[in-house]
């Protein structure tokens, strides 16, 4: 897999957390335990795609 399509998967999954969250949210049956792990889900995908950002070649 190319980084390109790799970083291009982890934003997908990034989005899909995203809306997840904002489905937990509107629920008030949902624990916020599982909103919790969500988030922490949601933030290591950016920490990770933050990371092959700043390892990626630049070119020129």
């Amino acid at each position: 897999m190319s980084l390109a399509s790799h970083l291009d998967e982890l934003q997908r999954k990034h989005g899909d957390i995203e809306r997840e969250i904002d489905d937990a949210m509107n629920h008030p049956s949902v624990d916020d335990l599982q909103i919790v792990n969500l988030k922490r889900r949601k933030l290591a995908l950016k920490d990770e795609i933050e990371k092959l950002r700043a390892a990626k070649p630049t070119t020129h």
